[in-house]
C-alpha cells in the first residue's frame, strides 16, 4: 500500500458575500487548478469560515434559485440555517447536521439563518459542497435528506483521541449516513492535540481535506493550518493526518465521474443543449413554485 502524497496546499481564498448571509472562500473551482474536471465528482466547495453575525430581525440568506444536475449538501460546523426546495424537502439544520438535497431533474431552493439564531446572532460557519450526478441519474427525482448528527455513525480513535463522523461512503469498516448515487466519502475529523489517524481511499479517486479547525502535519512532514485545503496526487493510498492542537478535518474523497461537464450558474449538465434545456424548463415554470 503505497503513501498518497500531497500534488499542492492552497491558502484561504478571498472571501466572498453569496446574497446577504453567506460569507464563503470558494476552493473549488479555483484559481489552484480545482476545477470541476479535476476535482470530480465534487463541482463547487464554498467555505464559510467562522464569522460573527450580529443580532437581526430579518434573517439573512439567498432567495429562490434553480438548481439541476447534481447534489448540494450543506454541513453546519456553528450556527443554524433553514432551507427549503420545491420538491417539499427542507427543514433546520444546527450545529453537527448535515443537509442533502439532490436537485436531479430540477428544484427551486432558498436557504436563510434561522430565524432564532438571526435574532440572536453568533458565530457562522458552514460547507457547502456540489457533488456532481452521472448523466444517468441528472434526471432522476429531486430528493432531500436530512441528516441529524446523532444519526451519523462514528469511528472512535483508540485513547480518546478523538472520533471521525462517517457522513457518506466509508471508515475502517462503518458506513456512512448518506446514500450517493456514485462512490464518495464524506467524513468529518476531530482529533485531540497530538492524535495521529490514517485514511485510505483507491488511487484513482479525487481526494482532498479542509482544515476546519486547528492545525494539522499531513505524512508526518507538511503543516497544514486552519482554513487550508489540501489536494492530494492521484497515486497512492494512504495518507496519515496528526493534530498538533485540537483540530476538525474535512475529508472528501470520490471516484471521478468520466464525462463531459457542462456548467452555468446553478445548472450541471453534459452538454451545451442540455443547459439550454434547462434554462428553457425553469422559464416555463417546470421546477415547481417556492415562494420567496
Amino acid at each position: 500500500m503505497t503513501i498518497k502524497n500531497i500534488e499542492i496546499v492552497v491558502p484561504p481564498s478571498a472571501p466572498h458575500f453569496v446574497g446577504d448571509g453567506f460569507r464563503v472562500h470558494n476552493f473549488i473551482p479555483s484559481g489552484y487548478r480545482l476545477d470541476m474536471q479535476r476535482m470530480t465528482p465534487f463541482i463547487m466547495l464554498d467555505y464559510n469560515s467562522k464569522f460573527y453575525f450580529p443580532p437581526s430581525e430579518k434573517p439573512k440568506g439567498v432567495g429562490v434559485h434553480p438548481h439541476r444536475g447534481f447534489e448540494t449538501v450543506t454541513i453546519a460546523y456553528k450556527g443554524k440555517v433553514e432551507h427549503h426546495d420545491s420538491s417539499g424537502g427542507g427543514g433546520i439544520i444546527g450545529e453537527g447536521d448535515v443537509q442533502w438535497m439532490t436537485a436531479a431533474s430540477g428544484v427551486l431552493h432558498k436557504e436563510f439563518h434561522e430565524v432564532n439564531f438571526s435574532k440572536q446572532g453568533g458565530d457562522f460557519q458552514m460547507v457547502q459542497l456540489w457533488v456532481n450526478l452521472p448523466a444517468k441519474d441528472k434526471m432522476s427525482p429531486p430528493k432531500y435528506q436530512a441528516i441529524e448528527n446523532n444519526n451519523i455513525p462514528k469511528y472512535e480513535l483508540e485513547d480518546n483521541q478523538g472520533e471521525i463522523e462517517i457522513i457518506a461512503g466509508e471508515h475502517k469498516g462503518i458506513k456512512g449516513a448518506a446514500f450517493t448515487f456514485t462512490p464518495v466519502h464524506l467524513l468529518n475529523t476531530k482529533l485531540n492535540k497530538g492524535a495521529k489517524t490514517d485514511f485510505s481511499f483507491p488511487a484513482n479517486y479525487n481526494t482532498a481535506l479542509l482544515v476546519i479547525e486547528g492545525s494539522i502535519i499531513v505524512n508526518e512532514t507538511e503543516l497544514v493550518p486552519t482554513n487550508h485545503f489540501v489536494l492530494f496526487e492521484n497515486k497512492g493510498e494512504n495518507f496519515t493526518v496528526e493534530a498538533t492542537e485540537n483540530s476538525i478535518i474535512l475529508v472528501l474523497s470520490g471516484e471521478p465521474i468520466n464525462e463531459p461537464i457542462a456548467s452555468h450558474g446553478p445548472f450541471v449538465m453534459n452538454t451545451r443543449q442540455e443547459l439550454i434545456e434547462a434554462f428553457d424548463d425553469f422559464n416555463q415554470g417546470k421546477f415547481g413554485y417556492l415562494e420567496d
